[in-house]
């Protein structure tokens, strides 16, 4: 009977350790729904990320919350609407910290499980206190600080300055006889510009974009120094995958959390040399292959280190796609037949379908049956399924608006995802509702944001309000408000409460 009761205890012990799975979640940015092959894209193969769908659950309706880049990362590592908490816009290069040490995280709540935490890439959510980053000293506050043990980063967002890397809360490689410097001024006259020396640039810029030059490229803002520590744009996918399989060889004993933010495709869009030409569209398709290579490499790095059957893999993106976004890069001249959104109106910047509704994935082998799912699913609820999975209390003043969906994230038999879904434009009073089939778009200016995609972006006006029925018009083409008014007063009034009542998950 001892015996009995030890092996029971034991076996016990195994299927909890089973029920902590180490965690992936792969970040794409600027991703359309449209933009790899499982998906519809039939230009150009994405075989890595297919195969991922192929072995995993292929979700129909996953999303972020909000389709521009800062806010996204805010919601998925907070659990918080973003549109709730100001300054959570697009990070500036000077920004401070967005998430504050005292802000509850999806990577605090796995650390208190007894994981190993990591973010490696783009990070685009500010480094330190209220004055901004110390670009020669220690970046704190930062993702140590909120609960990532390790960090090695992108530190803005490519288009934005400077062009280093930080590692553990310190620009990597600096020289300290070399200072780095970024501000929002042009520091001196004669500091080469996009407008001043634009005969000198290797991609021309199209609007915005055109400030300090680095590796031939302009970008927003101004910086100089640091020469010792700045990274070609070529070899940023190379770096992460690089980073990523010391990571995981020095963590694989223990259960481990991994943030794995790609850069591709955000603009400027400039594959490594072995993946320039591969796709047929320029370098936003080219890219697009190297984001798959990367994904292809991390599924490696598990099957290396026998973790694929312990492994949560989520792919996921930032937002919905944009062609140009400030560079000349032939993203709109070599488009062809590629419908980057798929079928869904909207992309980068808008608050229709194609803003938010990107390619989401989850791959757990051994314990996801395969398969496709139209269960709604969000980044945002990463924090809570995965904090409420591995047992781990989430107190009731954080992840606000984060559900537990893990059971449709697994693909469990009859369980569901979200009931209603809030997505953000780049405006954070742009907000649109997902109530089942039926959604409600709010542009409080009256303007909607890029609504084709094909084209450059532009602002278009419509009415305030709009309702579509998705089931019968994805595309979000037929206004139906005034053919369901009591429909479209039911949602603006669920809005409203959702805004003022400061949270969604029930207390």
């Amino acid at each position: 009977m001892i015996r009995n009761l030890f092996l029971s205890l034991l076996l016990s012990g195994f299927a909890i350790a089973a029920e902590k799975p180490n965690v992936v979640v792969i970040m794409a940015d600027d991703l359309g729904y449209g933009d790899v092959s499982c998906y519809g894209a039939n230009s150009f193969e994405t075989p890595n990320i297919d195969q991922l769908a192929a072995e995993g659950i292929k979700f129909t309706s996953g999303y972020c919350s909000a389709s521009t880049c800062t806010p996204t990362r805010y919601s998925f590592i907070t659990g918080n609407y973003a549109f709730r908490f100001p300054g959570t816009g697009i990070a500036a290069p000077t920004a401070p910290a967005i998430i504050k040490p005292d802000v509850v995280t999806l990577p605090d709540l796995l650390q208190k499980g007894g994981y190993k935490t990591a973010v490696i890439g783009k990070w685009h959510l500010g480094l330190g206190g209220e004055n901004g980053p110390d670009w020669n000293g220690e970046l704190r506050p930062g993702p140590a600080e909120i609960g990532f043990g390790y960090h090695f980063l992108l530190p803005t967002t490519n288009d934005r300055v400077p062009q280093v890397y930080v590692e553990n809360s310190r620009v990597l490689n600096l020289d300290p006889k070399d200072p780095l410097w970024v501000g929002k001024k042009k520091p001196s006259e004669d500091h080469p510009t996009g407008i001043t020396h634009r005969d000198t640039l290797t991609m021309d810029w199209s609007h915005g974009h055109n400030q300090t030059i680095h590796n031939g490229i302009s970008r927003i803002g101004f910086y100089t120094g640091g020469e010792s520590a700045r990274f070609r744009d070529e070899d940023l996918a190379d770096e992460w995958v690089k980073q990523s399989r010391k990571w995981i060889g020095e963590n694989k004993e223990e259960p481990f959390f991994l943030f794995f933010a790609s850069h591709d495709i955000h603009v400027p869009r400039i594959p490594h040399e072995r993946f320039q030409g591969s796709s047929g569209l320029g370098y936003r398709g080219d890219c697009i292959i190297q984001l798959d290579w990367c994904v292809g490499e991390i599924m490696k790095i598990l099957d290396e280190n026998n973790l694929a059957e312990n492994t949560l893999v989520v792919f996921c993106s930032d937002n919905g796609p944009v062609m140009d976004d400030g560079y000349a890069d032939e993203a709109l001249e070599k488009l062809g037949n590629h419908k980057a959104g798929g079928p869904f109106t909207g992309g980068k910047y808008s608050i229709y379908e194609g803003g938010t509704r990107t390619p989401f994935i989850t791959r757990w082998k051994g314990k996801i049956e395969p398969g496709e799912s139209d269960e709604v699913v969000c980044t945002i609820d990463l924090m809570n399924s995965l904090a409420s999975h591995v047992g781990v209390e989430i107190p009731a003043n954080a992840g606000l608006d984060s559900l537990n969906v893990m059971g449709a994230l697994l693909g469990e038999q009859g369980a569901k995802g979200r009931d209603h879904l809030v997505q953000q434009g780049n405006r954070s009073d742009n907000l649109s509702l997902r109530v089942g089939d039926w959604k409600l778009l709010r542009h409080n200016k009256g303007q909607g944001r890029n609504l084709v995609v094909e084209k450059k972006l532009e602002n278009t006006t419509v009415p305030k309000f709009q309702l579509i029925n998705l089931a019968e018009d994805p595309g979000e083409k037929n206004n139906v408000f005034e053919a369901h008014p009591e429909k479209g007063e039911v949602l603006k009034v669920m809005l409203e409460k959702i805004v003022s009542d400061g949270r969604t998950r029930p207390e």
